[in-house]
Formats: structure tokens, C-alpha cells, sequence
């Protein structure tokens, strides 16, 4: 019985040491080469390897903010904003120099809730000298979350290029368990140096998202979601610097704005006004004394107010203070002569325009007119 299995243990090596010789003869003849006289192969043709395209140029303007914020505890919620300054933010993002050769310069350092019409003033003549130059492919803008809106709108509005200037903020101070600040530092340069952001207008980055300057606004205190573009919906997604865009803005910007703050030292001065229940015009009183050009109502639902407060914005209207009216409400439409005749009253309705929104487009109104009905037309298109 052990012989018969050996007999057939010793066939199977056979074969099997028979059919590795016929394997290996046949690599060995694949790898033979023909003989002389007949054609050779061709090597294929080496892959030159693909010329990467030049780095944008990009110009980091920081002004403070909660971005470049430490705490003084670690384990506290309070913080200082503007501590660290330009070259730091850019140190402390990895990879952020292989998007874009960058390069950058301290505007001002400070928390957004001191943002002024004068930092304003300058941020829109340095930005515009440096899209002017041809080194210069985009700007971007480190800044506060406080006003971040209301300055992307306002250089949204006097900005006179084609590229790109992207401003970015962070919810959580730089020295934050968790912060915010450097991906979306990343993203704003990955956004900035993107061939298609431009012509889009002054867009701000985010919480991975891209929003258009207009659209929008700051919804919650603290929360790293807070920036929502609440009527629109962003202009497009970013993530890890890769980006899918949306929709473009159909409201003129930029390029095509009629709006221009060169020369200018200052801006027409206009208050906003919050509505409420019993609302009284003491306030309205005291803004216009105090120098108000135009004012600005957060109305009650859609634009409204108290009768009182109503009458006197009616008599200060028709002594020239020009009277926009907006929703303190967060979403919505403020329409022209819906329960308020504005054309009998002299008022501006805001449209898709929030109070602090509003507020940006009357101060550069005001520079080429007082009058309602030309404003309302600027309302209608910016």
C-alpha cells in the first residue's frame, strides 16, 4: 500500500517538475532576443514630465481679529484678538505655500468690533494698489467674524479689479484646542489662487464654505457654522483646498460698481435703528442731531415700526435725511410699499439687504446722491 502511493507521489513530482522546465523555457524564450535582420521593438517614449503651472501670487492683509487671538487661560473661553501677526498665521498653516506664493503685510491689529470707516478707507486704497499690480494675483484678508460682512460688502462695492480678494475669519482663537483659523486660512488661499474665483466679487471663506460678500451674515455667537448665506446659499464649497463652485452673483460688484472711495478721508455718517414694541423717536431725534446723513431701521417683520417712530422718520425724510428700511428679522425680503408707502413717504426699501448691509450701500449712496428714488435703484442693483 506505501509503495503504491509512493509510485504515485513520484508521478505527480514528475509532472510538476515538467510543466515548471516548460514554464521557465517559455519566459526564457519571451525573453529571447530576435534574431538579426528582423525588426526591433520600439521602447515606448519616455513621459516627459507635465510643466506645473506658476503659483498665483497672493497678498495677505490681516487686520487682527479672532484668527490671530490667544487666551489667556487654555482652558478659558476668553481670549485677546489681533495678538499674533501676519507672519505667524501664515507659519502656523502647513502646506499653505505649496497654493501660492505668499507674502504678506499688517494692516492694523484688532478685534472687528473696533472696525472703523477709516481702516475701511485704507484696506480699499492698499487692496486696489496691489490688484493694480501685475505681481499681484489675488488678496487675501485675515479679519474679525464681528464685522466681517460688512467690510467683505463694502470692498465688494469700491474694489476695481477682476481678481480675486477673499476674506477669511476663525470662530476659535489661534491657541484653541480645535482651531478653526488655519484650514480656513488654507482654503482662502487655495480660493484666492483659483483661476475661477475671479469675477466673482470679494467672496469670503469659511467652515469649508465659499459665500459671495453680498449674501452673507453672521448667525450664531460662537458656533464654527455661524457664517450663512440665508437668501442665496453659498457660491461654492472648499475643502482641503478642493473647490466646487456654485451659482455666480447676478448683483453688479466690483468692476461694475459706479461707487468709489478714492480720495475720500471719510464716509456720510448713518445710524441703525432697532425696532421693537413702544418703540418711541427719541432715538431718531438724537441720531439726526448728532449728524445722521441717513438712517437705517431694523423693522419689525417686514420694514415696520411703531406710528410715532414713523412719523418722524416721514418728517425727517422730507428735510432730506434719507430713510432705508430693513428687517431685524434674519431672512427675507424687505419689499417697496408693502404696508409702508415709501413713494408717498420718501423711504427706501432694502430688498435682500440686512440692516448692517444697508447701512454699507447708504454711506457710499449718500457720496453721489440724496435722492430716494436714485438710491432705491442702487438697492435694487447692488
Amino acid at each position: 500500500m506505501n509503495g503504491s502511493k509512493n509510485t504515485v507521489w513520484g508521478v505527480v513530482c514528475a509532472l510538476g517538475l515538467l510543466m515548471t522546465g516548460a514554464g521557465i523555457a517559455a519566459q526564457q524564450g519571451a525573453q529571447t532576443p530576435p534574431a538579426t535582420g528582423q525588426a526591433q521593438p520600439r521602447a515606448a517614449p519616455a513621459k516627459e514630465k507635465a510643466e506645473e503651472a506658476p503659483k498665483a501670487s497672493v497678498r495677505i492683509l490681516a487686520t487682527g481679529g479672532t484668527i490671530a487671538g490667544a487666551q489667556g487661560n487654555p482652558q478659558g473661553y476668553g481670549y485677546k484678538a489681533g495678538t499674533f501677526k501676519v507672519e505667524d498665521l501664515i507659519k502656523s498653516v502647513p502646506n499653505v505655500d505649496k497654493l501660492a506664493k505668499l507674502s504678506g503685510e499688517q494692516v492694523v491689529n484688532i478685534g472687528s468690533q473696533d472696525m472703523n470707516d477709516a481702516v475701511w478707507l485704507k484696506l480699499a486704497k492698499r487692496t486696489n494698489e496691489l490688484l493694480a499690480s501685475p505681481e499681484v494675483d489675488a488678496v487675501v484678508i485675515t479679519h474679525g467674524t464681528d464685522t466681517l460682512e460688512e467690510t467683505s460688502y463694502f470692498l465688494d462695492l469700491v474694489v476695481k479689479s477682476n481678481k480675486p480678494v477673499v476674506l477669511v475669519g476663525s470662530m476659535r482663537p489661534a491657541t484653541a484646542i480645535s482651531a478653526d483659523g488655519p484650514g480656513n486660512l488654507y482654503d482662502a488661499v487655495a480660493v484666492a489662487a483659483s483661476p475661477e474665483a475671479k469675477g466673482r466679487g470679494v467672496l469670503v471663506v469659511i467652515n469649508d464654505e465659499i459665500h459671495a460678500a453680498r449674501n452673507v451674515t453672521k448667525t450664531n455667537t460662537t458656533n464654527v457654522e455661524t457664517f450663512r448665506s440665508l437668501n442665496r446659499g453659498p457660491s461654492g464649497v472648499v475643502n482641503t483646498g478642493k473647490i466646487s463652485w456654485f451659482e455666480k452673483m447676478d448683483k453688479r460688484h466690483t468692476v461694475d460698481s459706479e461707487f468709489s472711495v478714492v480720495g475720500k478721508d471719510a464716509l456720510p455718517r448713518v445710524d441703525i435703528l432697532y425696532a421693537h414694541a413702544n418703540m418711541s423717536p427719541d432715538l431718531i431725534d438724537a441720531a439726526v442731531k448728532n449728524g445722521a446723513k441717513g438712517l437705517v431701521i431694523a423693522g419689525v417683520g417686514d420694514g415696520n415700526m411703531t406710528q410715532p417712530a414713523l412719523d418722524t422718520l416721514t418728517k425727517y425724510a422730507k428735510k432730506g435725511v434719507v430713510v432705508v428700511r430693513s428687517t431685524r428679522l434674519p431672512s427675507g425680503l424687505v419689499l417697496r410699499n408693502n404696508e409702508i408707502n415709501d413713494d408717498e413717504k420718501g423711504f427706501v426699501a432694502s430688498g435682500e439687504l440686512n440692516p448692517a448691509k444697508s447701512r454699507v450701500l447708504l454711506q457710499l449712496a449718500l457720496q453721489e446722491t440724496k435722492d430716494p428714488a436714485r438710491i432705491q435703484r442702487m438697492f435694487e442693483e447692488y
